[in-house]
């Protein structure tokens, strides 16, 4: 249950953080290739382009990555658990 919450937790802070630096990205790369602003292209390829790309890899990503790190966390703990107490 932890891995799932993390890995969902993961996932939703992914996606915020992803499509905050694809806005950023975008912005970007409207300065940098001086993109058309003509009836609101500039805002469109930043908004329908950049920020779902980002959201989409930063929600895999972030998932990915808590899922890998609570299950390792879970590994520990079995293993921990397993491991023969010694007195000394």
């Amino acid at each position: 249950m932890k891995i799932a919450f993390l890995a969902m937790a993961g996932l939703v802070m992914g996606v915020v953080g992803g499509a905050t630096v694809g806005v950023g990205l975008g912005l970007a790369w409207i300065e940098l290739f001086s993109t058309s602003e003509f009836e609101g292209y500039a805002g469109m390829l930043v908004f329908f382009t950049f920020m779902p790309l980002g959201a989409l890899i930063g929600g895999l990503g972030g998932a990915t990555l808590f899922g890998i790190a609570a299950f390792r966390d879970h590994e520990l703990a079995l293993a921990r658990q397993q491991m023969p107490r010694q007195h000394g």
